[in-house]
């Protein structure tokens, strides 16, 4: 199949990262024309100054439309699209320059009509945002499938860095209208239709996560809310591993109260765990800061999905409102054509 890219990318007043993700788009070594197509989500600062600078380097469509999330915005960016392959990404990723290169191949040699490709950290990052990255791809935490080889043939792709058809984009409709959880959500309602997917390990990008503490963990805390919900749609898509941040994080409470008794060898455990954290993320990182702030990031993770799921679960299952009325921010309204 002769392989024509449109790179899909929503963005919301973020021009400053369109500006590092367009950067890298053009240090591509890719030889063949690709397409870029960005979406402004009703973004009141808009990313138009940056578009201009680089409308004589990449060949750019732009698009403004009312804010109404980013996998409706992806869906409008596909349909406006000219490639018959559309690669997904986030508008805080960077590419390394080989990244066109690597997916072209990969599907050359193995075509699928979805992909998925992991995500890293580059040196150029900040401590914590090095650290976050740790602890969302780490195989010690719960992110050792959005990398990992041996799971690539059940690898759920992420939106940040996703390979889409044109043929299995409007077979499936695209994404939904939850947020966080549509990528997820697409992976399994193409699985269910028959297409392959897969992970390209090669194809990775560097996810220049723009956060915090607290926003990590509103973020990991929306992801544990999304996945009852999602279960509840793809009820095979329900495993026992989705409770492991709530069993952790309750766990690690209840070995602290034994304390009291005085009983150490539960805390002992969850001590000799995160001393594993602790220098898995400086050998890996050759940084003994990133290994000290992974610590508090591998417990907002688990803390703030565990919990979300445990709510989600109970509310879902004991109530008798449906997922939009019980979380209305996890929903948006798609865009009127």
């Amino acid at each position: 199949m002769l392989l024509n890219f449109s790179i899909i990318i929503p963005v919301y007043n973020r021009p400053d990262e369109v500006r590092e993700l367009f950067q890298s788009l053009a240090r591509q070594q890719y030889d063949k024309p690709f397409e870029v197509v960005l979406v402004e989500d009703g973004s009141s600062l808009t990313s138009e100054k940056v578009v201009d600078e680089f409308k004589h380097v990449l060949e750019i469509a732009y698009l403004f439309k009312p804010n109404s999330g980013p996998g409706d915005s992806r869906n409008q960016g596909m349909i406006k699209a000219g490639g018959n392959y559309f690669l997904i990404l986030d508008s805080d990723c960077v590419l390394p320059p080989s990244y066109l290169n690597h997916v072209e191949n990969a599907l050359s040699e193995d075509y699928v009509d979805c992909f998925g490709g992991p995500d890293t950290a580059d040196t150029s990052f900040t401590v914590l945002q090095r650290a976050i990255n740790y602890s969302m791809t780490s195989f010690l935490t719960t992110g050792g499938i959005r990398g990992h080889k041996n799971a690539a043939t059940s690898f759920q792709p992420r939106s940040f860095n996703m390979g889409l058809s044109k043929k299995a984009f409007a077979a499936s409709g695209g994404f939904g209208n939850i947020h966080p959880g549509e990528d997820p959500d697409l992976s399994l309602r193409l699985k269910q239709m028959g297409y392959d997917i897969r992970l390209i390990p090669e194809a990775f990008v560097y996810h220049k996560r723009r956060i915090s503490f607290r926003s990590f963990a509103n973020q990991v805390y929306k992801f544990g809310l999304a996945r009852p919900i999602l279960n509840k749609w793809h009820k095979k898509s329900s495993r026992l591993t989705f409770w492991f941040p709530t069993f952790f994080t309750l766990g690690l409470l209840f070995a602290m109260v034994l304390i009291f008794i005085p009983w150490y060898w539960p805390i002992g455990a969850f001590g000799v765990y995160f001393f594993l954290i602790l220098i898995d993320a400086w050998v890996k990182t050759r940084s003994l800061g990133i290994g000290l702030l992974a610590l508090p990031a591998v417990m907002i993770q688990f803390a703030g999905y565990g919990f979300g799921f445990l709510k989600s679960i109970i509310l879902i299952n004991f109530s008798k409102k449906k997922p939009r009325e019980l979380f209305p921010k996890l929903f948006f309204e798609p865009t009127k054509t």
